[in-house]
Formats: C-alpha cells, structure tokens, sequence
C-alpha cells in the first residue's frame, strides 16, 4: 500500500503594487498584486484601486492617468500582440521588468516569495492581506 502523494507545492514570487501620489512625501496606497509563478507558467498583475484612498493622500491626483499605467501593468504580465515590446519578452524578464525600482507614482514592494498550491489563490489570499481594506 502506497502512501497518498503530497500536492506539489510551487514557488512563487510577488510584488506588491503602490501608488504614490506624492513620491517626496513617500506616502502611498497598495493597490494591487503582482505574483510570478514559473513552474505554473503564470504570470499577473491583480488590481483594485481604492480612490478614495488616493484622493486622501492627494486630492489632485491624476487617475485617468493611474489606471492608464496599470492597465499597462495587466497588459504586460497577459503578454503577446498590444502589450508593448515588455510585453513581449518571456515571463520572467517581464516580472523584473515590473519589479524593478523607480521612482514614478506607480512603484512595487520588494519582492517577497512564497509556495502555493494553485497561483491564483495566492493571488486572492495576498489582495486579502495586503490591499483590500477591511470595513468595519
């Protein structure tokens, strides 16, 4: 009798993704994920946007201009033709390309990993934790 097999667990690396409407003050909102998962082959950007969060912190802030460049962001992490020449290059360059340190309103956390059974959770449990804010 054999013993049942263990779920293959991946590795997986994540960012999360920050507006910051003013860089000197160095005040910003999460608002999204970006989770690489090789051995899945996934690769995303899930974004939820909280405005009024943004408008908090900045009241002038440009959000045609905020959702324009993460919109951007979901385009490069899909890939293939309308995503950009990013957009286009393999996975794993297109998520160092994301995560790569800048001082634009739109920036990234340091990369953090973890393991997971399936990417997509992954996705959902650190918008839970990291971007979705609890309402009482």
């Amino acid at each position: 009798m054999h013993a049942p097999e263990t779920p293959r667990r991946d590795t997986y690396d994540y960012a999360v993704i920050r507006v910051v409407p003013r860089v000197e003050r160095e005040e910003f909102v999460n608002v999204g994920i970006l989770l690489s998962c090789p051995p899945a082959k996934f690769l995303e950007a899930r974004i939820e946007v909280d405005e009024a969060r943004l408008l908090a912190l900045d009241p002038d802030i440009d959000l045609e201009t905020v959702r324009r460049h993460l919109a951007a962001m979901e385009a490069i992490c899909a890939g293939g033709p309308g995503s950009g020449p990013i957009g286009l290059l393999p996975q794993r360059a297109r998520f160092h390309w994301l995560t790569a340190k800048r001082s634009s309103i739109i920036q990234t956390s340091p990369v953090h990993l973890g393991r997971c059974l399936h990417a997509g959770n992954a996705v959902e449990h650190l918008m839970d934790r990291m971007v979705r804010v609890r309402r009482a």
